[in-house]
């Protein structure tokens, strides 16, 4: 069975993230996307030296980041190549996120969408499947609903919807 339709397209989005060579290329170049379904992305992520704070431990501004960055990936899985701008974020912290080697996951989830604002919650475990934190992150997506290069994906993302020519 070959890469659904919204896998695909929602590695385009963060492709172009990375491209981009902002902040996320720069905090978390190894970041996975493991699976698409629309409104939902999981991924992974293998900590880094570079991902710590002092004490050694998963830093609390990868978690922000991730929280940013996941929830947008989530609005891009409903079929969304721009993921509008954030309005708020926010993240709680519940233990130790991890050390160097281990690998933290992420699972972000459209909450709810409507015609200017989406609403996304992210859940971060460890390898043990343990809840570390979890994030909540909201966008105003307005003007990027009418985007040239948004699709439309079946409801289990496997395909895309065909346009209809006007």
């Amino acid at each position: 069975m070959g890469m659904s339709a919204c896998l695909r397209f929602t590695r385009r989005v963060w492709h172009s993230f990375v491209e981009n060579k902002g902040h996320d290329v720069q905090c978390f170049p190894n970041l996975e996307i493991l699976s698409a379904k629309p409104g939902v992305v999981e991924a992974s992520l293998k900590i880094e030296p570079y991902n710590l704070n002092r004490v050694g431990t998963v830093h609390g501004g990868l978690i922000m980041s991730l929280t940013d960055t996941l929830g947008s990936l989530a609005i891009a899985s409903k079929g969304h190549f721009m993921t509008g701008v954030s309005t708020d974020v926010g993240t709680s912290f519940i233990k130790p996120a991890g050390r160097v080697g281990d690998t933290l996951y992420g699972k972000a989830v459209v909450t709810a969408m409507g015609k200017s604002l989406a609403y996304t919650r992210v859940d971060f475990t460890n390898d043990n499947g343990s809840l570390v934190a979890y994030g909540h992150h909201t966008k105003y997506i307005g003007k990027s609903l009418s985007h040239k290069d948004n699709v439309e994906f079946t409801e289990d993302g496997e395909n895309l919807v065909e346009k209809k020519s006007a």
